[in-house]
């Protein structure tokens, strides 16, 4: 069931800042979001299967953590049809990024180098995932490369 009021957002990085950067920006946008921050896929997947829990509607995960098992559990249960996966990162080869869609990723960003280019891209990122949940899309058919 999608909550129509907010969107459930899971920021998967071990960089502080980072996390601290995303958390700022995702808070500012017109959008109301639920942040939750974990440091591994290990640690997202323990909360995951963990039972009755809040599942993202979008994670966000940083390439140095990322692991492509959250991928393989998370496209192979009902439970997370929902969910978009965004892997974020400041350089990947198009085969690094073809790989993730292929496995069943959802949206890639190259990191701006910058907090007004970042918060544009984010932006643009949960609006559209929000115009996918809100209107029932299949998020089956979501790819999105943002350079």
């Amino acid at each position: 069931m999608i909550n129509k009021e907010y969107l459930s957002i899971a920021i998967i990085d071990d960089n502080n800042e980072n996390v601290t950067l995303f958390k700022n920006i995702l808070n500012k946008i017109k959008i109301g979001v639920k942040i939750q921050v974990f440091q591994s896929i290990d640690k997202i997947l323990d909360y995951l299967n963990s039972g009755e829990v809040l599942i993202p509607e979008i994670m966000f995960i940083n390439f140095n953590v990322f692991e492509r098992k959250i991928l393989d559990e998370t496209r192979n249960h009902g439970k997370f049809d929902n969910l978009v996966t965004a892997l974020y990162s400041e350089k990947l080869s198009e085969s690094e990024i073809e790989d993730f869609f292929v496995n069943g990723g959802n949206i890639f960003i190259r990191k701006p180098d910058n907090e007004v280019a970042l918060k544009k891209v984010l932006s643009d990122v949960i609006t559209v995932n929000w115009q996918y949940h809100t209107s029932g899309l299949n998020k089956d058919n979501f790819i999105l490369k943002i350079l």
